[in-house]
């Protein structure tokens, strides 16, 4: 299958040009044999199933170009229940020139307090398996970037997610990284989950050691958990969303309305929980791992 656009030419220059096709194909050191079994048209079982594969990854490709090979063939699984292995869809990316965009380095806006109120120990301690939802919540800021002109503005995003599933529970996008940020991201979390009492895991930003939300996260029967100074680490599955959003909606592109910025935030999380299909979730989406164990 790799050598097919060269046996496309061999074919073409034979009939229009009548240039011997044995000639050609020394040319362009490919198998005479192999090229007039193509040319035939009697192709392997296998190879023709590898054209027919072909189509779906450059179908994926096209409407997803930051997907690589190992999320092409998790949709194939999931959306068209083709199962191969991810060798033979490396394979044939390969041969199509199919590669994902380049993933950038993640850099955070947290803003360590300087005199933090309220400090928790690091209970969660790198523990992120969780057996049911709404067990373990990790929390984080992050900052975008969109532009008028020269002049750069900013907005944030903070968000809740939940290791059980890995979907986002609650989000908040505002144009100040404060504490009302994080408060209302808080209540929306547990407005849409009145019975959830989690381990409640951050970073020490300034919002997550301030009082106030201490007594919050006590009010709603959670306990609070704190990363260690300068250790991303503890809070892995939280940076790595961030990751994952940036990488494959952000990085390499300008944002000239902060309309058009929010739209991609909000289009990207929806499209996140509800279709993005996840390995260690099964080749899940978050929703279908989560509504999966309501239903047992």
């Amino acid at each position: 299958m790799r050598h097919t656009h060269l046996y496309r030419a061999v074919q073409e220059c034979h009939a229009e040009k009548a240039y011997p096709a044995e000639a050609a194909c020394k040319l362009l050191h490919i198998s005479r044999a192999a090229y007039l079994r193509w040319a035939s048209g009697k192709l392997s079982a296998r190879t023709t199933q590898d054209e027919e594969i072909a189509e779906k990854v450059e179908q994926i490709h096209m409407e997803s170009p930051e997907k690589g090979y190992r999320r092409i063939n998790d949709d194939l699984r999931h959306d068209e229940n083709i199962h191969v292995n991810d060798k033979r869809i490396l394979r044939i990316c390969r041969a199509k020139g199919i590669k994902s965009t380049i993933k950038y380095n993640n850099h955070g806006c947290t803003r360590h307090a300087k005199n933090p109120q309220y400090v928790a120990e690091n209970l969660l301690d790198r523990n992120f398996h969780a057996d049911k939802p709404n067990e373990k919540w990790l929390t984080d800021v992050t900052e975008f970037k969109w532009y008028e002109g020269i002049e750069v503005h900013k907005v944030y995003l903070s968000a809740i997610l939940d290791l059980y599933d890995r979907r986002i529970v609650a989000y908040v996008v505002g144009d100040r990284n404060d504490n009302p940020l994080v408060f209302k991201t808080f209540d929306r979390a547990i407005k849409a989950n009145t019975d959830a009492h989690p381990l409640f895991h951050s970073d020490r930003g300034f919002q997550y050691t301030n009082r106030t939300f201490h007594h919050m996260l006590e009010k709603a029967g959670m306990t609070q958990s704190m990363s260690r100074v300068a250790k991303c680490i503890d809070n892995g599955p939280m940076e790595g969303f961030w990751g994952i959003l940036k990488r494959e909606r952000y990085y390499g592109k300008r944002f000239t309305s902060k309309k058009e910025l929010v739209n991609m935030i909000e289009n990207y999380i929806r499209y996140y929980n509800n279709r993005r299909v996840q390995r260690n979730l099964g080749v899940l989406t978050p929703m279908e791992k989560h509504n999966l164990y309501l239903a047992a």
